[in-house]
């Protein structure tokens, strides 16, 4: 073999090797220009859903009646009339009244595994003591099932709480929630949050109060609140 032979071999496998190479790498940059593509309607998509989502809320959000039927099931309101006329009649706060129904019941008729029972949560023993301190005589477990009735027992229950307590409203909501014995262990009258021992009284507490603010804000007029 001459070296002119040798030398034109060499530089024809050097350029199919280049082209090769050129090839190899024209096709990554397809690929990577397919990804990128990909990506950015993927992006386009996910945006533009996100966008739909921004828009429907927006229409929600404005809509009354939407947000009328919203509220019914988050912050429900039943029996106005008697809480109006008993938060008059007991000189408790209708919302306080409200707030306390929300976190016993929901507004909904029921019996706990303690036997509390009705909006309001009475117990039997609970109701006999109201009965006590009412002079009322006529009392059936039954009569708890009555909204009515149930109200007039709790608020009175609620009444009978706050003057025990000096009108402390943490140490009153602690007590229906947890017992007078318990309360008066932690400190009666000058009980604060920090001061009760149970974390579902807490929690139970809390809940009462910043539902009575989401009352006094959506319910003013219903609740007769000035």
């Amino acid at each position: 073999m001459t070296p002119g032979t040798s030398t034109g071999r060499a530089r024809s496998q050097s350029k199919r090797s280049g082209a090769r190479s050129r090839q190899r790498r024209e096709a990554a940059a397809r690929m990577r220009s397919r990804r990128t593509k990909g990506r950015r309607r993927r992006t386009t998509v996910v945006m533009a859903a996100l966008g739909l989502l921004v828009i429907a809320a927006a229409v929600l959000a404005s809509n009354d009646k939407v947000q009328e039927k919203l509220r019914e099931v988050t912050l429900p309101l039943r029996h106005e009339d008697i809480i109006r006329q008993q938060a008059q009649d007991k000189d408790v706060p209708a919302d306080l009244i409200a707030a306390v129904i929300y976190a016993e019941s929901r507004f909904r008729d029921q019996e706990s595994h303690a036997g509390a029972r009705g909006l309001m949560q009475v117990t039997p023993q609970t109701a006999d003591l109201i009965e006590d301190l009412s002079g009322g005589s006529t009392f059936t477990a039954d009569d708890l099932s009555d909204p009515d009735l149930n109200i007039r027992y709790g608020t009175f229950y609620l009444r009978y709480l706050l003057d025990k307590f000096g009108g402390n409203e943490v140490a009153a909501l602690a007590a229906y929630n947890a017992g007078e014995t318990n309360v008066a262990a932690w400190g009666g009258s000058d009980l604060t949050e920090d001061d009760i021992r149970f974390a579902e009284t807490r929690e139970y507490v809390d809940d009462v109060l910043e539902k009575r603010q989401d009352y006094r804000d959506h319910y003013a007029d219903e609740l007769g609140l000035k």
